[in-house]
């Protein structure tokens, strides 16, 4: 990819604060801070990763925005799945190029966008139809319009149209609901991946995948934890705030009947 940075795409400023700012290049335009207006034709034409000075003479960092900061940025209806677990659950659900996977739930895309980039075919089903918008609108402006993406708004729990999926992967607040339809959608080997708030309704889950009527196997249900470190000279010490439970993830593997 080429440094030089080009009107109409994103990038993300951090100011001597190191406060972070997303915004979409356009010639002519201003973005305005509490620590200064920064001119976009600054910005323009220049390499990634060096430093603008704002009205006030601050500096700001320039660089193209990870996808972990598009999803923290980005705008959205419900709670997004945090970095964190969302690099968790391309490994637990083993997402590569090609694969067929139905989500369900998709919120503000955050997770849409992650399987995208994974190379994923992805289809979801979503309840709110302003939650299906605005993640359509999330994943056109961070990977284009011509992604294998689609959206149907209907309730998975009463039953899931595709069969051989890849993956099945749940963000919502009743997966346990969904198991039977799962086992008939997915492929033999083909895992599904839930991911909840509590381990109540973990719990539920659990037992839905226990039951012999189900050809579920191998489940396990993980939580990622994440600290950073204060680095600096002579002190060295973990930071006083961390990313600690954000929801469990349970995976399982869907077994041959025959």
């Amino acid at each position: 990819m080429d440094s030089t940075l080009v009107a109409g795409e994103r990038v993300l400023l951090i100011d001597p604060k190191e406060r972070r700012y997303l915004l979409t290049l356009v010639a002519g335009a201003t973005f305005h801070t509490h620590a200064g207006i920064v001119n976009h034709d600054d910005i323009i034409g220049g390499d990634e990763g060096r430093s603008v000075a704002g009205s006030t003479g601050r500096q700001f960092m320039v660089l193209r925005p990870t996808l972990s900061d598009i999803v923290l940025k980005m705008p959205r209806g419900a709670q997004v799945i945090y970095p964190k677990d969302l690099g968790a659950i391309l490994i637990a659900a083993d997402i590569g190029p090609g694969q067929r996977v139905l989500e369900a739930g998709v919120g503000s895309g955050a997770l849409s966008m992650t399987l995208l980039r994974a190379g994923a075919d992805v289809v979801g089903y979503e309840l709110r139809e302003d939650f299906a918008e605005r993640a359509k609108a999330n994943v056109t402006a961070t990977l284009g319009a011509d992604v294998r993406y689609r959206i149907e708004i209907r309730d998975v729990t009463q039953g899931i149209d595709e069969v051989g999926l890849d993956r099945i992967l749940l963000d919502m607040p009743e997966p346990h609901a969904v198991v039977p339809a799962a086992s008939t959608a997915l492929r033999p080997g083909g895992i599904l991946l839930c991911y909840l708030p509590t381990i109540n309704q973990t719990a539920l889950l659990r037992r839905a995948l226990d039951d012999p009527d189900v050809p579920f196997g191998m489940s396990e249900t993980q939580e990622i934890m994440r600290r950073t470190w204060h680095v600096e000279e002579r002190s060295v010490r973990p930071d006083h705030r961390m990313v600690g439970h954000t929801g469990f993830l349970t995976t399982a593997r869907r077994l041959s009947v025959t």
